[in-house]
């Protein structure tokens, strides 16, 4: 220690006395909170006493002392200076007490003894030693005080604030290597996954403040591959958190060092699960989204948690109604290759660096093994080298520890003409001899073979084994439909989606979130300028590239209960909507969505009154601070095509959000995106050459008041 400490001493001494002379005057700045006791002293507390008192009696008894030994530059003769600030121009004035140099003065004292320590063999506590070393390395000048309202200069010339950050945001960025890629020298999906699951931990335990494990994974669409040299960008936040449960939202794009190209590779969404002592849960703390964009993704987790809640049931439904013949059975399957020549095993054992400091093994960690042991089983009915494109949504069963034995399994269950489903599996078992065995987890992957092109090619069938294997190889048929279903009608933009989507009892899931989403992602926009107000009610409008969108808000006495059973029964909107002749319920899907048939009156340029097929789809707050939605959107149906009497009209997004403001307080507010057909009158309105808008709602008003003790209603409750 008496070797290496004694340089870096009178390195720090020398550094600090060249940074003095630059600015004479000036003494180090340390903190008087931290200065050491004089019992650390060699000399005992009656040496540092009087050694102090040298150091405080002025500049020259400073210099003689060795506290001020630096030389100090020759001041050229001024006019109004005395004799004493000529000699000493780096003295303080007569008028500024001397201790007010105190604290930069102990820290060359505490120097001198610190060296005194070290030659003598005596131990240096640490206290000291970081008083010494943080005081000669910081600043040699004193603070200056800031006048009142005066603002602290930023660090460099250009320096602006920066942006607030979600504080549960983690990113991460990772150079691809030739260990983590395949024999094409594209990064492995198993290794990306890997990266995924540990970026969206982080930023889940983060925000849980105790350890967390993955519970499920929604679908993963891989758009690009990642070359050896190119940086995997990720980023990971908490969307929303439930009561145990958080959705972390995670995007992963790569970055090419060379050209300076950034490209998106995929979107997730991830549910992770906090854990206390011994396994036990954790309530979680509310997120509260910041900007636009936050609150978009928290106002639709909601919506995404039901959905995956519903998954095994709008499978098992998908089922029952699809015919029991296979694909198979209506081609010609002479050149069908066996499934069972597609199948593959292989074990893992979990050793400490595949598991986290909880001792449970990573859930990426899991994902990449049955990644691995996918491919090869695609390999082997393409014979060449597959590419992983999808990932089906998956849960997490149970947990795994270190020592444990995962037997992985992998088949391909169904091959479609450019694509190939492979069904993978994990269990878990403690010992060698174990017989029972933990499912942990089963997930479902589609795969493509590209050509020198980058062409999907062809594939040839599979021939399911009889029993299990044919009803895998059904279920992957219901999968693929399913997955069409979610990535062009939950993950596309509401520009990309036809305004009536045909709705079937397969899609009802999707619909249903699709209506929900588009309206929340409406009400959570920031820019809303206020266009028009009379009375209570008010009048904002939304310009964007293709859209108008209005919103008509105003306060009523009624529950927000009340108003929300009241308005999501289109059957009695015509009692407060003029625009409004008749509305048939036609399908009551479940307690939530129901399809309307809804007749409304001629338009200023039609002879014949529109008709629309509306699907209406009502949600409860989830948590404290939600608002009860309503929300409306056009489908298709057969049984009601498009009649000559009628002008078919479509709607992409309008409805209702009701705020509870207090037990008899409701804030009530209408969304619209205003169609070709229906944008003239919103503008006519807008520009205040109508009033036919605030009129319906005032209507609206007395409406929900008339019918508010309604006993009817109030049993009504769809």
């Amino acid at each position: 220690m008496k070797a290496s400490i004694i340089p870096a001493l009178r390195r720090a001494a020398a550094g600090a006395s060249r940074r003095s002379r630059r600015q004479p005057g000036a003494f180090p700045a340390a903190s008087p909170a931290k200065l050491p006791s004089a019992g650390h002293f060699p000399g005992g507390p009656r040496s540092a006493k009087r050694y102090l008192k040298k150091s405080c009696a002025g500049p020259h008894a400073r210099k003689r002392a060795g506290v001020c030994a630096w030389p100090r530059p020759r001041a050229p003769r001024q006019p109004g200076l005395d004799a004493r600030a000529r000699r000493c121009p780096d003295a303080s004035p007569p008028s500024q007490p001397w201790h007010r140099h105190l604290p930069q003065m102990l820290s060359f004292f505490w120097l001198r003894c610190l060296l005194k320590m070290v030659k003598g063999n005596v131990i240096v506590p640490e206290d000291i030693l970081s008083f010494c070393c943080n005081g000669l390395q910081g600043s040699t000048s004193a603070p200056r005080a800031r006048e009142p309202g005066e603002q602290e200069e930023a660090r460099g010339a250009m320096a602006s604030a920066p942006a607030a950050r979600n504080p549960t945001e983690v990113q991460m960025s990772q150079l691809v290597q030739p260990c983590h890629t395949n024999h094409r020298g594209e990064l492995s999906a198993g290794q990306l996954l890997k990266w995924i699951d540990t970026a969206a931990c982080l930023s889940a335990e983060r925000h849980a403040g105790c350890p967390c494990v993955t519970a499920s994974m929604d679908d993963i669409y891989f758009e690009h591959t990642i070359s050896v040299g190119q940086v995997v960008n990720i980023k990971a936040k908490v969307n929303r958190a439930f009561n145990s449960s958080m959705e972390v939202g995670i995007q992963v794009s790569y970055e090419d060092l060379c050209s300076g190209k950034h490209c998106s590779i995929c979107k997730a969404y991830a549910t992770f699960v906090a854990q206390g002592p011994m396994g036990s849960k954790v309530r979680l703390e509310p997120v509260i989204p910041q900007t636009e964009e936050e609150k978009i993704e928290y106002s639709i987790a909601a919506e995404r948690r039901r959905m995956r809640l519903v998954h095994k049931d709008t499978l098992k439904d998908l089922l029952t109604s699809s015919p029991q013949e296979t694909e198979l059975e209506t081609r010609d399957g002479s050149g069908a290759v066996p499934a069972e020549r597609t199948r593959v095993e292989s074990v893992e054992l979990v050793l400490p660096p595949h598991a986290n400091h909880q001792g449970n093994t990573f859930g990426g960690q899991i994902m990449a093994w049955m990644e691995n042991v996918a491919t090869i089983a695609a390999s082997r009915l393409c014979h060449g080298y597959p590419t992983l494109r999808a990932i089906e949504m998956f849960h997490f069963r149970g947990p795994s520890q270190v020592g444990d034995r995962l037997v992985l399994k992998a088949i391909v269950n169904n091959a479609f003409k450019n694509s190939m489903e492979v069904g993978v599996s994990a269990e878990a078992y403690g010992q060698e001899m174990s017989v029972s065995r933990r499912h942990i987890n089963s997930a479902f992957m589609t795969f493509v073979v590209l050509d020198q092109q980058g062409q999907p090619r062809t594939l040839p069938m599979v021939a399911p084994e009889p029993g299990d294997g044919e009803r895998r190889y059904r279920e992957a048929s219901a999968r693929k439909k399913i997955r069409l279903d979610r990535k062009y009608v939950v993950s596309c933009k509401q520009t990309e989606v036809p305004l009536s989507v045909p709705w079937d009892q397969s899609n009802k899931v999707y619909l249903s979130y699709n209506n929900v989403s588009a309206l929340k992602m409406l009400v959570a926009k920031a820019n809303w300028a206020l266009a028009r107000e009379k009375e209570k009610v008010r009048m904002y409008t939304l310009e964007e590239d293709k859209f108008l969108s209005i919103r008509i808000e105003m306060s009523v006495c009624i529950p927000a209960s009340r108003a929300f059973s009241l308005l999501s029964n289109l059957r009695r909107r015509h009692e407060w909507d003029s625009h409004y002749v008749s509305a048939e319920l036609v399908q009551k899907v479940d307690d939530d969505d129901m399809i309307y048939h809804v007749v409304s009156q001629k338009l200023r340029n039609e002879n014949k009154p529109q008709d629309f097929v509306i699907l209406a789809s009502r949600r409860k707050p989830c948590s404290k601070g939600d608002p009860y939605v309503v929300a409306f959107r056009s489908v298709t149906l057969p049984t009601h095509p498009a009649r000559p009497e009628f002008t078919r009209g479509e709607t992409l997004c309008s409805g209702f959000c009701i705020w509870p403001e207090s037990q008899e307080m409701s804030k009530v507010a209408y969304y619209n995106q205003a169609m070709p057909g229906y944008l003239t009158y919103v503008t006519t309105n807008v520009a205040g050459l109508s009033s036919d808008i605030c009129s319906t709602f005032e209507a609206c008003e007395k409406f929900l008041l008339k019918n508010k003790e309604d006993l009817i209603s109030r049993l009504q409750d769809f």
